[in-house]
């Protein structure tokens, strides 16, 4: 069996399994086994086996991933979403199509302190869907407005995917952080757009006005807690007082004190947090350890390596090599959820793209490419058929059709398209901030 087929066995297994609905983690895991078995046998695989899961779990790097997501629950069950979305609304109430602007803003105010794209777009729908429904806005506009915001929860910092590519390629996780504030906000702003131009152009999914409630000192109050955690963990980052990893654990902690002061934390709530940190970090994980088994499967038949000098050799511009990687993340997201994908691909691709020349230093480059894949993996969130943000949401709003929130999220699909162009002929757009950093 030659290499090349050897490795098209494995991704062949990988896809079976997945198509029969076998869990992500188990689906890699079986086909790396299976690739590994057949090349070196089952004494190396099994010696494999015996130190890989220690080496992979015992790093330090990784207790970032549980300190971020456990931030994001307390934030979650802490209330906070609530006193967003109203001041939000408040401020966005002058405008046509306000209430769904506000939603953006709201998850992305979410996203600054969770780093989940489905955790941001489940607590702010939870909030935001009555409110779209009682003042008279479609179930396409509302369901469209909240999955795309969703995004924001991972390209905006702190997050989680970003966090693992990081580790993947062994960057700078603060400078990474710093890379995606800018396109971030691009990115809400270029969704405020599009909800402006969609509810001009096709009327009748948003009232001519909406009716929101003052903007008062007590709501503003309300969201104070969102600009100290922010100000503690990042400005504790970039100052140097402590380590990303350390910054985590003292977000969740301010997270946690933020939500007793609201006196929306119970007993249930608090162990449903580590409940929920612990069941998806440990599906995190267990993805880490099947695409290591299956990357290590894959090594072995030479062919990533293989991959890159013939890419090398056809002599494309490096622009259009991302570009190529970056419509393969488009349609690997139609059957893949993002994690699944870094996890998978990023060991292949990271290599090929770090040997081509941009007129950059290898760091910059490293980011950028990290900054481009989250983008891309945020478009894979909206894009059907699968698009896990939709599904999410679309399962909240039980009388909206799925075809209809699929339809609700197209203009914000063109404005993703339109920032990832941007970002990927102008790489001083994410790097510019990079350079303030030591």
């Amino acid at each position: 069996m030659t290499p090349l087929t050897l490795a098209l066995l494995i991704f062949a297994i990988m896809l079976v399994l997945m198509a029969a609905r076998v869990p992500i983690a188990i689906s890699m895991f079986a086909a790396g086994a299976v690739g590994y078995v057949l090349q070196a046998g089952w004494l190396p695989f099994a010696n494999f086996l015996n130190t890989q899961a220690f080496a992979r779990f015992a790093s330090y790097d990784l207790s970032v991933i549980p300190l971020f997501i456990l931030m994001g629950n307390f934030a979650t069950q802490g209330g906070i979403s609530k006193a967003l979305f109203e001041v939000a609304s408040s401020i966005m109430s002058r405008f046509k199509g306000g209430l769904a602007m506000a939603a953006v803003l709201a998850c992305a105010a979410f996203g600054a302190i969770c780093g989940s794209s489905v955790a941001t777009a489940a607590t702010i729908t939870s909030v935001a869907l009555p409110e779209f429904k009682r003042h008279g806005y479609s179930g396409r506009l509302a369901t469209g407005t909240l999955a795309a915001g969703g995004t924001l929860g991972i390209l905006i910092p702190p997050s989680v995917p970003l966090v693992i590519y990081a580790i993947l390629a062994e960057q700078n996780i603060a400078k990474l952080f710093a890379a995606a504030m800018v396109p971030g906000l691009i990115a809400m702003v270029g969704y405020m757009i599009a909800i402006a131009i969609y509810v001009r152009l096709v009327p009748g999914h948003a009232p001519e006005r909406d009716e929101a409630p003052r903007l008062t000192m007590h709501a503003l109050t309300g969201v104070l807690p969102i600009a100290i955690v922010f100000t503690v963990v990042f400005g504790g980052i970039y100052g140097g007082l402590f380590t990303p990893t350390e910054g985590a654990a003292v977000g969740a902690a301010t997270t946690f004190v933020a939500a007793l002061l609201r006196r929306e934390m119970t007993w249930r709530k608090f162990k449903q947090c580590f409940y929920a940190t612990a069941e998806a970090s440990a599906m995190i994980f267990m993805i880490f350890l099947g695409a290591d088994l299956m990357n290590s499967a894959l090594a072995l038949t030479q062919v990533p390596n293989q991959l890159a000098a013939v890419v090398s050799g056809w002599g494309l511009p490096p622009i259009a090599v991302v570009a190529a990687i970056l419509l393969f993340y488009v349609v690997l997201g139609s059957v893949m959820d993002e994690l699944s994908m870094l996890l998978l691909t990023i060991p292949i691709f990271f290599p090929m793209v770090m040997g081509l020349d941009f007129g950059m230093p290898k760091e910059s480059v490293a980011i950028w490419f990290g900054i481009m894949v989250l983008m891309t993996v945020g478009f894979g969130m909206l894009a059907p058929p699968v698009g896990l943000n939709v599904y999410i949401v679309n399962g909240m709003a039980k009388d909206v059709p799925i075809s209809e929130s699929y339809r609700g999220v197209m203009p914000f699909l063109i404005s993703d398209t339109l920032r990832t162009l941007l970002l990927l002929f102008f790489p001083a757009i994410c790097l510019w901030l990079v350079s303030y950093i030591g």
